[in-house]
Order: C-alpha cells, then sequence, then structure tokens
C-alpha cells in the first residue's frame, strides 16, 4: 500500500494529540496503514516483555479490506504515538476476528515488545569468547539475531562499556533463545539491565529501536519527578511477598559426567548461607536455581551469587497508579527516579522515599475515562 497520510483516532473519532496506532514492516519500517484502535492498554518494564493490546473496529467494507491487508501477526511492527511522541513499540503476535450478536465486527490485536523477538530466535552456532565486555557480549548476541538472512529488524546500540569482563562458551546444541542467553548473562553477579526501546529520532523524526544497558541498572533522566498523595497518585497497592526468599541459596549446573555408563551429577556451587539473617531471629529459607549449560565453577558461583543477592529480602515492588494529564512521565522515562510522598493512616507522619521506575502500564483514554499509568517502583 506504501506511505500513507497518519490520522489520529480515539475510539473511532479523529481528535488532535491522541494515540496513533502506526502498522509498519517488521524488517523494513515501512509505513503501511494507521488504523483506529480502541480499548487500548500498553505496558512497558525493565527485565520483561511489554504489551500492547486493543480492539479495532470493522464497521465497513473498506476497513475490513485494511485489515485484511495490514494486520499480519509475526511480520508487522505496532507503533503506538502519543502527542507526537513514540510511547510504545512492538511485534503484533496474535489477532482474533470477532462478531457480537448485532453482526458487528471487530479485530483484537496483542503485540509484545521488540524484546519478544528474541525469544523466537535460537542461538544456532557454537560462540566461545574471553575477555569480553558484557554490554560487547550483550551487542554480540543482537548482532547474531540480525546478522542471519532475514533476522535483521533494525536494532539498534551504541558502544559504552560496563568495565565487567566475561568468559562465555554457548553451544549450539543447547538451542538456547538469544532472550535467554541475555537475560541469563544479565542476571549473574555484576550483570546489568538490558530493554529495547522504542522512540522517535527528534531530529529525523525516524523511529528507532534502540538496545539501552544500564550497569548495574538502566537509569535516565537527571532530576527526580515528585508524586505526591493526596495529589496526582489516584490509588496504589503495596505488595510484599516472601515466597522466593532465601537465606541459604545453592545452583545446580551442567553435569560434569562425560562417562554415560555411570551417574549423572551436576556441578553445583558453594552453600551461601545468610549467617546475619540467621543471628537476627530469620528462620531458615532454602533456594536453588538450575543452570543446565554452565560448565564452569566461577560461572556458576557468579549466577548463585548474583540470585542469593536478589532472594536475601523479600520481593517489594510498590505500585502508583497516577493522572498522566498530571503529570510529566512517559514511557521514555523507565529507570528514572520518583520522589514519593504519601501522607495518610499508614504513613500518618508522612512517607518521603526515593524509588526507581522499572515498569508503567497505561490505560489510553477513552469516552468516560480519563487516562491513567500504574507505576512499578524498585525499592532502593
Amino acid at each position: 500500500m506504501g506511505d500513507l497520510p497518519e490520522r489520529h483516532f480515539v475510539g473511532g473519532a479523529v481528535m488532535p494529540g491522541a494515540y496513533r496506532a502506526l502498522l509498519c514492516d517488521l524488517r523494513t519500517d515501512r509505513l503501511i496503514d494507521v488504523l483506529p484502535l480502541h480499548d487500548v492498554s500498553v505496558d512497558a518494564y525493565i527485565g520483561k516483555t511489554g504489551t500492547c493490546s486493543g480492539t479495532i473496529p470493522i464497521p465497513n467494507a473498506a476497513m475490513a479490506a485494511r485489515v485484511r491487508e495490514t494486520v499480519t501477526p509475526g511480520r508487522t511492527a505496532l507503533w503506538l504515538e502519543r502527542g507526537g511522541d513514540i510511547w510504545w513499540g512492538g511485534m503484533l503476535w496474535t489477532t482474533e476476528v470477532r462478531s457480537d450478536e448485532r453482526g458487528r465486527l471487530s479485530m483484537a490485536v496483542q503485540a509484545g515488545s521488540f524484546e519478544s523477538y528474541l525469544d523466537h530466535r535460537l542461538m544456532m552456532t557454537t560462540t566461545v569468547v574471553e575477555d569480553m565486555d558484557q554490554f560487547a557480549l550483550a551487542r554480540l548476541m543482537v548482532d547474531y539475531a540480525q546478522d542471519t538472512d532475514g533476522g535483521h529488524i533494525g536494532i539498534e546500540y551504541d558502544a559504552r562499556v560496563s568495565g565487567v569482563r566475561r568468559d562465555r562458551a554457548y553451544s549450539r546444541y543447547d538451542l538456547r533463545t538469544v532472550r535467554e542467553i541475555l537475560d541469563d548473562l544479565a542476571s549473574v553477579e555484576g550483570g546489568f539491565e538490558w530493554r529495547i526501546s522504542a522512540h522517535r529520532d527528534p531530529v529525523t523524526g525516524r523511529r528507532i529501536k534502540r538496545l539501552q544497558l544500564g550497569h548495574p541498572v538502566i537509569r535516565t533522566g537527571t532530576s527526580d519527578i515528585v508524586l505526591t498523595r493526596p495529589g496526582p497518585v489516584l490509588a496504589y497497592a503495596w505488595p510484599v511477598d516472601a515466597t522466593k526468599q532465601a537465606t541459604v541459596w545453592q545452583s545446580r549446573g551442567a553435569s560434569t559426567n562425560s562417562d554415560a555408563g555411570e551417574d549423572s551429577v551436576p556441578l553445583m556451587s558453594g552453600v551461601l548461607v545468610d549467617e546475619a539473617a540467621h543471628a537476627a531471629g530469620w528462620p531458615r529459607l532454602d533456594g536453588t536455581s538450575d543452570h543446565t549449560t554452565v560448565e564452569r565453577q566461577t560461572t556458576l558461583d557468579a549466577h548463585a551469587r548474583g540470585e542469593w543477592d536478589a532472594a536475601r529480602s523479600p520481593r517489594t515492588i510498590p505500585e502508583v497508579t497516577i493522572a498522566l494529564a498530571r503529570t510529566p512521565l512517559t514511557p521514555g522515562l523507565l529507570g528514572a527516579s520518583v520522589r514519593l510522598r504519601i501522607t495518610d493512616l499508614m504513613w500518618p507522619n508522612g512517607l518521603d522515599a526515593r524509588y526507581r521506575v522499572v515498569g508503567m502500564a497505561i490505560t489510553a483514554p477513552e469516552r468516560g475515562r480519563a487516562e491513567t499509568a500504574r507505576l512499578y517502583l524498585e525499592v532502593p
């Protein structure tokens, strides 16, 4: 269909400054069409795949023809634009045509952020690296995914380094996904955070998929964003989850036995014990993890220490719901610091603390419903 003029839609009505759903070819990013999207729900995270879902109305034959020609799961990129800025980008994975009792047609669509593409790429070549910066190794994995025939989807990156060197060996016989390799590399002791950000180049206007790396974490922005209740914070939840907490940890690696006639024994990390927690009255809580492709003791021990460190405290990820019209937040600020101030019965003297935004779920405006965002915060 070629490049088309882009139109603004919310609930099927043309509105200035509203969300726009841009459908593009995944490999070339050629704009195919702009379609109305109702009931939009979008989220973005550091550390896991974000999603975008919505419903395309099909009121007539002309729209049905456009949908048939435009919406192809597995090869279509979906970009969500708001006020001229790209707020989300990803790959369209599933669709479902629906007809109600009155014969009205629509198509439900579901997309995963661009990280989801790497879930569908297998490491099919044995790769061995020695003394390589872990950021360079992460980029090497993305290069592997994109340098194969049909694999390049336009993921870009910079040349920054972390200062942490790694030795790694990946066997083609393991058939691990590129996403799994990146996640394992990031979660080891001294690791990093990664995501594929989606934004528009402020100079050229080009849509960009960029590998974003941060050591030890991704940080954006130069100053705190202040959120208050009473104020723009409409609601909050404060979950505390100790189901995966551990004061003692041991990890398993690959089998050390090369003789098929003998019992197989896995490589084991040292046993890590939080003596200070036990002395303070915590009960012993055991935890473990499996790394069946890790054959080096030093690598397995580094995995164990990184996972044990994360498991030693109850998992707490506060959630705050805010009115977007009253704050300057966008999904591009994942990794930003916020100053949260709450005064209520739980904090009668006032909570005043700094957190990092690690996730955001946005509910787009519809008739009679304001635009809100639920922020997921990292406790320092």
